[in-house]
């Protein structure tokens, strides 16, 4: 439940209290039904009831329906009458993802391929090289068609360095899914040359729900998931994608977490119990709910609900050799006990006192990064003993207990406070210090329970902050969103991606009230892209958008494994 503190109360009515209204209508804001003035005194869950209540295991359902097309593709790479001259290509080889294509073929002699789907105007082809080493036989994932009639240009370079080019004409489906028809793009900015897009990136949007999907520079969309997606699409160490989606369109709950490519093909499924899921403001509900990494042994660390009245508090660790869970942390366990105890619940019962939306591993000293929307809050804790390394709050030092003090982070001067915060993430470490880091986040700017209630709900923006950890201070290096005003606030969802040294992509996820979500890429202050995605099917809004390459170069697509 959001709550205003009621101080701030009457400063905010006229643009707070009819966003909070909105909030409850989305999936990543909170289930916005009237409070109770109760004190909450649920009891808190043991490890060993949370493991029980989420139920993690690795299935093979997807994997396993589709085997019978991996088996044809197998015998087509087989197959000796596929040349270069006349390959063989299946548009959409495992029927989730209709804007690629896998073309097979063989040659006489070793070779290495590259791809480029030829764009409609400059700067938007998509090239790719495939093979890692010198083959025979070429499976190549075509990702980044468009949708109706492509052009493919397959160039072959052989060991002795001569090359040879094959035209492909490949055809995709005209026909959208509704939610992406319905969807208005509009580009009003591209200045190409400084966009960070290089040879084959497209931008990603991440919905709340509904169909995830990819965008060129001009805006045409070239790439795009028919499974429904819930907030997580996240790129992995092999090129893959965590993606977390459900059983069927018509069902409510979103607890299968598929290991994925571009193409479709699932290589790893992880399922859960519907016991612990939580209704987040509409009928879709889910045990993970915001966020996953993948650690450096490739087990997952994830937002999850713990089974108790209590929502959006508790990381896991899971085992992506088993899919059972390895590890938890409750938050509660953490944080002074006053901040969920008194904090109000919804009238269903829930009470989203920390309303966790984002995870970051820091490899650095084997910790993570965690950002608490509902109490506006930042904080780094250690993995191993979950002991707590740093927090950034609004909530004045001398309201916090003694113990906790000494953890808190004194901002410089012209530094602001988050409110309501998303996608906390971790930047390269420019001086190899270890007392220095770097930050990233998208403050919603809205006074949930500790942020800045003079500046609340006027404007929304990215920020970078730098962080001393031997003087335990924070500093703001760069913003971007102030400037736009009231037009981009957003009260809930959003993400800051830095792109390069200059460059950022700010999704404003839900502008208007979430009438639109307005995507900006700038180079330092400049706007360099601008779209704006309108008229949304209903929680379809752009929870992230990232920029993102359409084939990362640890991938290997290979049917034989």
């Amino acid at each position: 439940m959001v709550m205003i503190k009621k101080q701030h109360f009457r400063r905010l009515l006229g643009v707070a209290a009819i966003l909070l209204v909105t909030v409850g209508l989305v999936g990543c804001g909170q289930n916005q039904q009237k409070a109770t003035p109760k004190t909450n005194t649920t009891k808190l869950l043991s490890v060993k009831q949370i493991k029980e209540n989420i139920g993690s295991k690795l299935v093979t359902t997807r994997a396993d329906k589709q085997k019978s097309a991996t088996q044809t593709y197998k015998t087509a790479l087989a197959n000796a009458d596929y040349t270069l001259a006349k390959p063989y290509v299946k548009v959409n080889p495992y029927q989730t993802s209709p804007l690629t294509a896998l073309v097979i073929f063989q040659t006489d002699q070793v070779a290495k391929v590259k791809y480029t789907v030829v764009g409609k105007s400059a700067n938007t082809s998509i090239t790719n090289q495939v093979n890692s080493d010198y083959s025979t036989q070429h499976q190549i994932p075509i990702v980044g068609l468009y949708s109706g009639a492509n052009t493919v240009k397959l160039q072959v370079t052989y060991q002795d360095g001569t090359a040879t080019e094959q035209t492909l004409a490949i055809k995709t489906t005209t026909e959208l899914p509704k939610y992406l028809q319905q969807t208005k793009i509009k580009v009003t900015k591209n200045n190409k040359q400084q966009m960070a897009i290089g040879d084959n990136k497209l931008t990603f949007m991440i919905r709340t729900t509904k169909q995830s999907f990819a965008i060129d520079a001009d805006g045409a969309i070239r790439w795009y998931s028919t499974l429904y997606v819930q907030h997580m699409l996240q790129p992995i160490h092999n090129g893959h994608l965590l993606l977390l989606s459900k059983k069927t369109q018509s069902a409510m709950v979103y607890n299968d977490l598929l290991e994925t490519d571009y193409l479709g093909r699932v290589y790893k499924e992880y399922t859960f119990r519907a016991k612990t899921s939580n209704n987040d403001g509409g009928k879709e509900t889910t045990v993970l709910h915001h966020d996953i990494i993948e650690l450096p042994n490739h087990d997952l660390v994830a937002t999850v609900n713990d089974g108790s009245d209590y929502v959006e508090d508790t990381m896991v660790v899971i085992s992506a050799q088993t899919g059972k869970i390895t590890k938890v942390i409750d938050l509660k366990k953490l944080l002074p006990t006053a901040m969920y105890t008194k904090y109000k619940a919804a009238s269903d019962g829930d009470v989203d006192w920390f309303h966790q939306n984002s995870v970051y591993y820091d490899d650095n000293d084997q910790s993570l990064l965690i950002s608490g929307r509902n109490q506006d809050m930042i904080m780094k804790i250690d993995l191993q003993t979950d002991k707590i390394k740093w927090i950034y709050s609004g909530k004045k030092a001398s309201t916090w207990p003694q113990k906790y003090r000494s953890l808190l982070l004194t901002p410089t001067k012209g530094t602001t406070i988050t409110g309501g915060q998303h996608g906390l993430n971790l930047l390269s470490d420019d001086n190899n210090n270890p007392s220095s880091e770097n930050i990233l986040l998208y403050d919603n700017n809205i006074d949930v329970t500790n942020g800045d209630a003079k500046t609340s709900g006027k404007y929304s923006q990215g920020v970078q902050y730098h962080i001393d950890t031997k003087k335990m201070t924070i500093d703001q290096t760069w913003a971007y969103g102030k400037s736009l005003g009231q037009a981009n606030f957003t009260a809930i969802i959003g993400y800051t991606q830095k792109l390069n040294d200059t460059n950022y992509l700010i999704d404003f996820g839900f502008q208007n009230k979430g009438k639109s979500s307005n995507i900006i890429e700038v180079d330092g202050q400049q706007q360099v892209f601008n779209v704006k995605l309108t008229n949304p099917a209903s929680k379809a809004y752009v929870y992230r958008a990232y920029r993102l390459p359409v084939y990362d170069s640890s991938y290997q697509f290979d049917v034989n494994q």
